[in-house]
């Protein structure tokens, strides 16, 4: 059975609700770099580094989660969640990278001096610096949602899950997607999907 290893308060939800979409049984291994965990010696067998999530399905040891997703989607849902074409396969790796390097330090830099750091250490300057920041990729991705309902066209794919598990954090960070109507009606709707949700209920 695929294991999954990492809290669903962590970057290892992006690979649960993956694991929803897909239907797939998995083990959930309650993994938390709170506690110590992603440094036990048994948890660096799977992942050197010291982060969660990593996968082991069925032997396959896979850690980064965008790899760890783009591969599960590629296994279990090629043509549907996982585009079938080469030119979409590049574009889905292109929005999913294009997620980790140009959104997602400035989202977790605002939602650590916003809602999650104690109130004593946070900076104010700093989230608003950092929201500042991501003026340009969100109007890069408005424009790219304007175009079409999803990332790779008319359906919903691994690329907008990526994308879309990464600016999850956009609303405890109370960031403001007023200036970019596409991306926030596409978060809505990618937010709302039941596979979203019952992996969101895992972090309750």
């Amino acid at each position: 059975m695929l294991k999954i290893y990492g809290i669903p308060r962590s970057r290892a939800f992006r690979t649960l609700w993956l694991a929803k979409e897909l239907g797939l049984r998995y083990d959930n291994v309650q993994i938390s770099m709170n506690d110590g965990g992603t440094h036990a010696p048994d948890f660096l067998k799977i992942n050197p580094n010291g982060h969660i999530p990593a996968i082991d399905d069925d032997g396959v040891v896979v850690w980064e989660s965008m790899a760890i997703n783009l591969y599960l989607a590629k296994k279990h849902a090629s043509g549907t969640l996982y585009p079938s074409r080469l030119e979409d396969e590049a574009h889905a790796w292109q929005w999913s990278f294009w997620g980790i390097t140009e959104v997602e330090r400035p989202v977790l830099t605002t939602l650590f001096n916003r809602a999650l750091l104690p109130e004593d250490e946070r900076d104010a300057k700093l989230a608003d610096e950092a929201e500042q920041q991501l003026q340009q990729p969100f109007g890069v991705l408005n424009g790219a949602l304007a175009k079409s309902p999803f990332l790779l066209g008319p359906e919903f794919t691994v690329a907008d899950l990526n994308v879309a598990s990464i600016l999850s954090w956009a609303r405890p960070a109370r960031i403001d997607f007023t200036p970019f109507p596409h991306a926030a009606d596409w978060l809505k709707r990618c937010a709302e999907r039941p596979a979203a949700r019952a992996a969101r209920d895992l972090q309750r």
